[in-house]
């Protein structure tokens, strides 16, 4: 069960912020929704890491040293690598979505760190080579996927990738229309009367009757 001091502060300032170091990582977590227990978002950031560190444990080893943080919160895609930060995000609800296995997350763990390798190794991230940064990525999930049980559906959507085109292995993303879908999904994920989320979502800017 979540704890009373977590639903309280989340019922007064919308959010949870809670840090702790899991398998010698940091992990910051934000978590602004309430039907997500926080408690549960480390429990599978650490069976993740855990899943890292037993089949791909020369990755691991890297990642410890090249990652700053993994932070966890809301964001329009599965996960991300801020260099300037050396930070790793993993989105929320991904996190602990039943529909994926704690090795798929570990899987997007790895490919971030993979971004993480070749930025400390002097490859930045820029568009003119974004295809070439995404596809080495993916094959790192394509060996964990190939090593830890149950990696089929790891695999399959890696070697999907590999196999697309530039643009749509590293697509030009409208993050102005892929925010505002998180702020619907957030909203449509609150238990209050409509007349609230009404109220919320004028707020966010968002169509009201959506």
């Amino acid at each position: 069960m979540e704890r009373w001091q977590d639903r309280l502060a989340r019922s007064l300032f919308g959010s949870v912020s809670r840090s702790r170091a899991v398998r010698g990582v940091t992990v910051d977590v934000v978590n602004t929704r309430p039907d997500i227990d926080t408690e549960h978002v480390f429990a599978r950031l650490d069976e993740a890491l855990g899943i890292l560190e037993q089949y791909q444990p020369c990755y691991f080893r890297h990642l410890v040293r090249d990652f700053a943080r993994i932070a966890v919160r809301r964001y329009p895609c599965r996960g991300a690598y801020f260099p300037d930060e050396r930070t790793c995000l993993i989105e929320l609800t991904f996190s602990v979505n039943p529909e994926f296995t704690a090795a798929q997350v570990a899987s997007t763990i790895v490919h971030e760190a993979m971004h993480a390798r070749l930025d400390r190794r002097g490859v930045t991230f820029t568009r003119e080579i974004a295809a070439r940064h995404e596809r080495f990525c993916r094959r790192a999930e394509v060996e964990l996927g190939m090593l830890v049980p149950d990696g089929e559906p790891i695999v399959e959507r890696a070697l999907a990738s590999l196999a697309a085109s530039d643009e749509d292995v590293a697509p030009v993303i409208d993050w102005d229309v892929a925010r505002r879908r998180v702020a619907q999904a957030d909203l449509d994920a609150l238990h209050v009367p409509p007349w609230l989320k009404h109220t919320l979502a004028r707020r966010a800017g968002l169509d009201p009757d959506a």
